[in-house]
């Protein structure tokens, strides 16, 4: 899975925010589940779950997260695209708005958030901002 497949993921999830709405669908990779994962972590998304369509076929549904009806999300940076992939040294890597936010790194141990990829001094694909 490339930054490509993750922007269009991310990108669903901004506008849903954007449309206030509650849940979300997204096809299925593994990638895909291991950022929402880390975003379900991190506080910006309530739940993720993988269901079946058909036999083999497979998509991910993304419960949103609202508290007291404003969005976990305030925005989201992408930095990564398909005609331009962004890489980051561990001594590049630097807090996002004053610690309000995350950057998140596809390093060689998985996706990771800029602090746990500071902390293990690995770099990686910058994927996007979120805050």
């Amino acid at each position: 899975m490339s930054a490509i497949g993750i922007n269009d993921l991310i990108i669903r999830i901004k506008n849903a925010y954007l449309a206030e709405k509650e849940r979300i669908e997204a096809p299925f990779s593994k990638m895909r589940v291991e950022v929402l994962k880390k975003l379900k972590e991190l506080g910006y998304i309530s739940d993720v779950k993988e269901e079946e369509i058909r036999k083999g076929v497979k998509k991910i549904i993304i419960d949103l997260k609202y508290t007291d009806n404003k969005p976990a999300v305030v925005d989201i940076k992408l930095y990564s695209k398909a005609g331009r992939r962004w890489y980051i040294k561990a001594k590049e890597i630097n807090v996002v708005k004053g610690n309000t936010g995350y950057l998140i790194i596809s390093t060689s141990k998985g996706i990771m958030t800029n602090y746990e990829a500071k902390e293990k001094n690995l770099g990686g694909e910058l994927l996007f901002e979120i805050y």
